[in-house]
């Protein structure tokens, strides 16, 4: 059982700065207020295999997340799966780029999540609440991007 969420957001910054910014993953805090804490593992350029370690608090509770790069072509295209064992965890996510007029960059986000023991219960109550904050989430990310770069 899975549940998945997506989003697209016009972000007005070129394309390859905008990669560069969300292939970074420690840039994450700037836009999801969830994630407490984030190492990346190697230090260095992110590639596949790059792994992003999270302290992350949801609905009070804190947990560990670890998140794998699994594809990555500069400048169009980030995925990633959770390789921690939580509750819910992301089985696949990402980012799809293309340019857009007058320099601009449309990012379309998405996770598909998958639930596990009592998540398996918790699954649709949480896909509900992503999806309904999947918009906002967006305009975060688009904000924090401009912002940065």
């Amino acid at each position: 059982m899975s549940t998945r969420f997506e989003a697209t957001v016009d972000i007005d910054r070129p394309i390859a700065d905008v990669f560069a910014y969300l292939a970074d993953g420690r840039n994450d805090p700037d836009f999801s207020p969830r994630v407490q804490k984030i190492d990346k593992v190697p230090d260095g350029e992110t590639n596949v295999g790059t792994v992003f370690r999270s302290t992350v608090k949801d609905s009070g509770m804190k947990s560990q997340r670890e998140f794998e790069i699994t594809h990555l072509t500069a400048p169009t295209r980030i995925r990633w799966r959770e390789i921690s064992k939580n509750s819910l965890t992301a089985r696949e996510g990402g980012y799809d780029l293309e340019p857009i007029a007058a320099g601009g960059t449309r990012v379309r986000l998405f996770n598909v999540l998958d639930g596990h023991g009592l998540g398996k219960l918790l699954l649709p109550v949480a896909g509900v609440a992503l999806r309904k904050d999947a918009p906002a989430f967006g305009r975060r990310i688009k904000t924090a991007a401009e912002a940065a770069l």
